[in-house]
This record gives C-alpha cells, sequence and structure tokens, in this order.
C-alpha cells in the first residue's frame, strides 16, 4: 500500500504549512484537499452559477484540472487550475466563504471523492484536509488532527492578511473561524472531527518547526 499521513484540522491551527514541510522532507505527492472546495467555488463563481444549486456546482467540481506544488517555507501550496496560477485567488477569505458553503453538500463531495484518493501514489502521500482520517484515507496508517484556539487562529490570519496588504478587523476574522468552525463541525455529511484512532496536537503555543517534529515523531512511532 501507498502510505498516507493525514493532517486534518479547522483553519488556521497550521495545517498548510506542515503538510507542505513534511511532504518536502518525506519527498512524497502532497494533497490540499480544502484548495479543491476553494477551486470548484472559484470554478462556479466565474461561470455565474448559483451557489445553492447543488447539482450544479457539483457538476463544476468534476474534473477540475489542478495541480499542488509545494511551495517555499512560509509560502502557501502553489495551486495551478488549467495551467493558470490562482494561489491567491482561492485564498481570500471570499473564496473561503463560499467554499465552506459549497463544501456541506453531499453531490459536491462525491464529486470530488475519488480524485482526492487518486493523489495517493508512491512513494507517499501528506493529505492535509478536514476528512482527511475519516472518510477519504481512513486506513492511512498515520493520522494527525490538529488544533488551536479560535482567538490564536483568527491572530494568525490577521496578520497573513495584514502582510498581504489587506485591511481587516480581527473581531470580524474571530466571528468567521467560529461561524465556519460551527459549519463544519455541524454538517451531516463528514462533520469535522478527529479519527478515533487520530493524534491530537494543538498547536496554539507551538512553532511551526515544534509541529512539524511532533508530527514525524508519531510518524516514526507508526512504522515502528
Amino acid at each position: 500500500m501507498v502510505p498516507v499521513i493525514t493532517i486534518d484540522g479547522p483553519s488556521g491551527v497550521g495545517k498548510g504549512s506542515i503538510a507542505q514541510m513534511l511532504a518536502r522532507q518525506l519527498g512524497w505527492h502532497l494533497l490540499d484537499s480544502g484548495a479543491l472546495y476553494r477551486l470548484t467555488a472559484l470554478s462556479a463563481l466565474r461561470q455565474g452559477l448559483d451557489l445553492a444549486d447543488a447539482d450544479a456546482v457539483a457538476t463544476a467540481a468534476r474534473d477540475l484540472p489542478v495541480t499542488f506544488t509545494a511551495g517555499e517555507p512560509g509560502e502557501p501550496v502553489a495551486v495551478l487550475l488549467s495551467g493558470e496560477d490562482v494561489t491567491r485567488e482561492i485564498r481570500t477569505e471570499a473564496c473561503g466563504k463560499a467554499a465552506s458553503t459549497v463544501a456541506v453538500y453531499p453531490l459536491v463531495r462525491q464529486a470530488l471523492l475519488q480524485r482526492q484518493r487518486d493523489f495517493q501514489r508512491l512513494p507517499g502521500l501528506v493529505a492535509d484536509g478536514r476528512d482527511m482520517g475519516t472518510v477519504i484515507f481512513p486506513e492511512a496508517l498515520c493520522k494527525v488532527y490538529m488544533t488551536a484556539s479560535a482567538e490564536v487562529r483568527a491572530q494568525r490570519r490577521y496578520d497573513q492578511l495584514k502582510r498581504q496588504g489587506e485591511s481587516v478587523k480581527i473581531s470580524h476574522l474571530l466571528k468567521e473561524i467560529q461561524d465556519r468552525d460551527a459549519r463544519d463541525m455541524g454538517r451531516v455529511e463528514a462533520p469535522l472531527r478527529p479519527a478515533e484512532d487520530a493524534v491530537i496536537i494543538d498547536t496554539s503555543s507551538l512553532t511551526l518547526d515544534e509541529v512539524l517534529a511532533a508530527v514525524l515523531k508519531v510518524w516514526s512511532e507508526k512504522q515502528a
């Protein structure tokens, strides 16, 4: 079997950065599953689709020509859609909100199910998302669930957006995070939760290097 390490958790816990660092260190493939939902939302919006039309959005979700490339340390995963770099566009707050909206549709999740599993190729895969260990790769040997307080996550997002030159209010970001957590944890289809055999890592007071070391320790122990 092709080994898989799943990295699940809510937004703002550092999943993307850790998944990239881990993929680079191990020389494995990378799946940013959250980007697939953002790409679906972006594709639907570009086509002028009604995000409330689950059938139409599910159709847009099929056959998305996407490529993920681990970026340099501190940089987001590079995302190409039909060869176009949409990395920055899919990371906007508007696109994230739209992605959270379409992600609750069972038809959309089903459309993206096999597409995500197709990323499992030798020598291995690091899969970053919200249901990687519970739904997409339930047989994965190593499952990690990262968490952090909503306040810490809001501050991280605030700092990130300020560096990008965007004007934001931390109170607004905190509410967005809390609302999204409620949607993700409360949805009927694949709710956000740790897999029963996942190792939970609270990143609130940890550096990225400390989190990476903790994940590598889990992976080493799972192989023993």
